[in-house]
C-alpha cells in the first residue's frame, strides 16, 4: 500500500502540534489542507489515526505507532533533500530554534540581524520558552541552553558571551528607605521579588565571594513565572517594591540610567555562557550549518 508523502507529512505535522491550527502555523499549510491530508490518509489506510475533540487532537494507538516509525524516516528524507541544498550558491530553507527568553533577549539580538543579512535565503523561526524540550520532538533544528541543562548525545557550540553574572538590584528610593544589604543574609529582612520556573521550582538566591557560597531563602510580596513575566519583576523593582535578581546584562540599562542600583555586587555569581546544541545523530541541515559557522566566525570572546 502506497501513501502520499505529503499526506504522511501532514499527519506528522498535526500530531506533533496537537491540532490543525497549530500545525498550520508551524508548517505554512492551511488547517483545511492538513485536515484533508489526514482524512485521505485515514481513508486509504482504513484506520483512524487521530482522535479529534473541540479542544484537542491526539494520536490514536495506531497513530502513535505510525508516528514512531515516520519520525526517523521523514528526518532521513529531510536530510536527503538537504544534501541538494549544499549545491546551491547560498544555503536556503528554514532554521527553527528553541531558546530561553533570556537568550532571545540578551544573546540573539547581536547575532540574528547580521546572520539574516548574510543569508537572505534562510528563514529563521525562534521559539522562546523556559521548559527544556526535546528539540526534534518539538520540530526544532537546535536549541540554546546553559551547560548544566544540556542533554547527552548533543553537540554543543558556544554562543554569546562566555562568562555572565547574576545580579541583584533595587531602586535607590527603596534602598534609602529600607537600607542597603552588606551581606546576602541581610536579604532576609528585605522584600525580595522572586521568580518561579515552569517546572514549579523557585529560582535560587545564591551568592559567592572568596570561595564562600551563601544561599538565601528569600521571601517577598511578588512571584512571577520566569520567561514572559520577567519584565514585571524589573518594573516592580523600579517602582520600589523590592529587590530583584536577574542577569546583569538584562539589568545593565537600568543601572546606566539610574533607575536601579546594584546590590551586593561583590557577591554576584559568575557562570558560563550559553551553548547552541543540536543532535549529533543526524546530518546537519544546511541552514543550521550556516548558523553554526556564522556564530563560530563571530564568537564573542568575553
Amino acid at each position: 500500500m502506497k501513501a502520499d508523502l505529503g499526506d504522511l507529512n501532514g499527519f506528522v505535522v498535526v500530531a506533533r502540534a496537537g491540532g490543525f491550527r497549530d500545525g498550520a502555523r508551524a508548517s505554512g499549510v492551511s488547517a483545511s489542507g492538513l485536515s484533508e491530508a489526514v482524512r485521505r490518509l485515514e481513508a486509504q489506510l482504513g484506520v483512524r489515526l487521530l482522535n479529534r475533540t473541540t479542544r484537542s487532537v491526539a494520536p490514536t494507538e495506531a497513530g502513535e505507532r505510525l508516528l514512531e516509525r515516520l519520525n526517523p524516516a521523514l528526518t532521513e528524507v529531510e536530510a536527503a533533500l538537504d544534501v541538494v541544498n549544499g549545491f546551491r550558491d547560498r544555503p536556503a530553507g528554514t532554521l527553527k530554534l528553541n531558546v530561553p527568553v533570556s537568550a532571545a533577549r540578551l544573546v540573539l539580538p547581536r547575532i540574528v540581524p547580521p546572520f539574516l543579512a548574510a543569508y537572505p535565503d534562510i528563514r529563521l523561526e525562534v521559539v522562546a520558552e523556559e521548559n527544556f524540550v526535546d528539540v526534534l520532538a518539538a520540530g526544532c533544528d537546535a536549541g540554546i541552553r546553559y551547560s548544566e541543562r544540556l542533554e547527552q548525545d548533543m553537540i554543543a557550540v558556544p554562543i554569546g558571551p562566555r562568562v555572565q553574572r547574576y545580579a541583584v538590584a533595587a531602586a535607590p528610593a527603596y534602598l534609602d528607605r529600607c537600607g542597603r544589604p552588606e551581606h546576602p543574609r541581610d536579604l532576609l529582612g528585605h522584600s525580595c521579588l522572586r521568580g518561579r520556573f515552569p517546572s514549579g521550582a523557585m529560582m535560587a538566591w545564591e551568592f559567592e565571594r572568596d570561595g564562600e557560597v551563601v544561599q538565601v531563602d528569600a521571601t517577598g510580596p511578588l512571584i512571577v513565572q520566569i520567561g514572559g513575566a520577567t519584565d514585571l519583576l524589573v518594573d516592580a523593582a523600579i517602582a520600589g517594591t523590592g529587590i530583584v535578581p536577574l542577569f546583569e546584562d538584562w539589568l545593565r540599562p537600568y543601572f546606566d540610567n539610574g533607575a536601579l542600583e546594584p546590590v551586593l555586587e561583590p557577591w554576584w555569581q559568575r557562570f558560563s555562557g550559553p551553548f547552541l546544541y543540536y543532535p549529533g545523530r543526524r546530518l546537519v541541515p544546511a541552514p543550521l550549518r550556516a548558523f553554526i559557522d556564522f556564530i563560530k566566525a563571530t564568537a564573542d570572546p568575553s
